[in-house]
C-alpha cells in the first residue's frame, strides 16, 4: 500500500470517528433530552468524554475493517451496515436488558432503541461514503459460493450453533459474571457453589431461559449472514469481522457509565460477553464458511 493511500485512509478514519461521535451525541440529545437532573462534575464530564471517544474509536475501527473488506458497495452496503450495526448494538444487547434489568424507568427501553436507530441510520450511509465505497467493487462480480448449502446442512449446523451458544452463554455467565459478588447483589441472586447446581437452579426458576438463548443464537447467526456473504478474502478474515462485531461492537457501550448499572457489574458483563461472543463469532463462521 502506497504512503499516500495510507495517509488518505488514516484521514478518512479520523473523520469517520468524529462523525460517529457527533452522531452519538446528537442521537443522545434527541433520545434523552435534559430532565433537569444535576449535571456531572467537571471531572465526571471529562471521564465520560474520554470514554465516549474510546467507544467511538473502537466501533469505527470494526466497521471500517468490515466496510473496506466488503465486496458490496453503495446502497446495498449501506443497508447491510445499518442492519448489522442496529441489530448488534441495540437489538441483541437490549433483549437481555428487557428480560433481566427491571430497574429501568418507564419508557427508557424505547428511548434506547431510538438512540440506536438514529446512530445506525445516520452513520451507516455516511461511513460507506466517507470510506469511498460508493462504486461497485470488482469483487462483486466474482463467483460467491458462501452460504450455498442444502437445507439439511443448514438445519444441523444451526443446531450446532445453538448448542455452542448455550454452552458459551451459561459457562461464561457463571464463571465470569456470576462469580462477581457485585453481579449477584445487583440481580439479587446467590452462588450455589458449582456450575451443575447453578444450572439446576436456573432451569427450575427460569425454565424458559435456554429457549430464549436458542432464539438469540439464531438471531446472532442471522446478523452474521450478510457479513459472511459480503466479506472478501479468506475464511479467517470473515471470522475476525464477525467476532469483532459480536464482541466489540455490542459490548463497547458497557464502558459508558450509566445510572442503572454499577461499574463493577458493567465490567463483569463486559468481560463475560466480549470474550464469549468473540469465540461464538468464530464458531458461526467456522461452521458456515467452507473456506
Amino acid at each position: 500500500m502506497k504512503a499516500k493511500t495510507i495517509v488518505v485512509l488514516v484521514v478518512r478514519f479520523i473523520v469517520l470517528t468524529i462523525v460517529y461521535f457527533i452522531c452519538f451525541t446528537v442521537a443522545s440529545a434527541i433520545a434523552f433530552p435534559s430532565t433537569g437532573t444535576t449535571p456531572p462534575s467537571a471531572n465526571q464530564a471529562s471521564n465520560i468524554l474520554v470514554t465516549l471517544l474510546a467507544v467511538c474509536l473502537l466501533n469505527t475501527s470494526v466497521l471500517t475493517y468490515v466496510i473496506l473488506r466488503s465486496r458490496w458497495a453503495g446502497w446495498r452496503l449501506m443497508l447491510a451496515i445499518f442492519i448489522i450495526s442496529f441489530g448488534v448494538m441495540t437489538i441483541m444487547s437490549q433483549i437481555e436488558t428487557a428480560v433481566f434489568v427491571t430497574r429501568l424507568p418507564s419508557g427508557m427501553l424505547p428511548r434506547i432503541f431510538l438512540l440506536g436507530a438514529i446512530v445506525s441510520g445516520i452513520f451507516s450511509p455516511l461511513s460507506v461514503l466517507i470510506l469511498g465505497k460508493r462504486k461497485r467493487d470488482p469483487a462483486a462480480d466474482e463467483t460467491n459460493h458462501r452460504l450455498l448449502m442444502p437445507v439439511s446442512e443448514w438445519i444441523w449446523k444451526a443446531g450446532l450453533i445453538a448448542i455452542a451458544y448455550l454452552v458459551l452463554y451459561f459457562t461464561f455467565g457463571y464463571y465470569i459474571a456470576w462469580k462477581s459478588p457485585a453481579v449477584r447483589e445487583y440481580y439479587g441472586g446467590t452462588d450455589s457453589g458449582s456450575f451443575i447446581d447453578q444450572m439446576r437452579s436456573v432451569l427450575s426458576q427460569t425454565p424458559w431461559l435456554p429457549f430464549l438463548q436458542v432464539l438469540r443464537a439464531l438471531l446472532w447467526t442471522a446478523l452474521a449472514l450478510p457479513v459472511i456473504r459480503m466479506m472478501k478474502g479468506r475464511r479467517w478474515e470473515t471470522g475476525l469481522a464477525v467476532a469483532l462485531l459480536f464482541s466489540v461492537f455490542m459490548n463497547s457501550q458497557l464502558l459508558l457509565p450509566n445510572p442503572f448499572m454499577p461499574e463493577a457489574v458493567r465490567m463483569a458483563h463486559l468481560l463475560e460477553t466480549a470474550s464469549s461472543n468473540f469465540i461464538f463469532g468464530w464458531v458461526v463462521v467456522w461452521l458456515l464458511v467452507h473456506r
